[in-house]
């Protein structure tokens, strides 16, 4: 990778915004997975989880 030293209006010109937009993505698909996933638990008809720290949930 070479390093080049920007002058002051190629500076003003330069735009940022990867790191916004892949965080919004990241986001975006843990909101969907996580939607999926209490979708399949509170609408089955019957079943159990557990989560961490010994929380056991059944349901009939």
């Amino acid at each position: 990778m070479k390093y080049q030293i920007l002058t002051s209006t190629e500076m003003q010109q330069h735009q940022v915004g990867e790191a916004i937009t892949l965080t919004t993505v990241l986001s975006i698909m843990a909101i969907a997975l996580l939607s999926v996933v209490i979708y399949r638990l509170f609408l089955s008809s019957k079943g159990s989880t557990t989560l961490p720290g010994g929380w056991k949930f059944t349901w009939n």
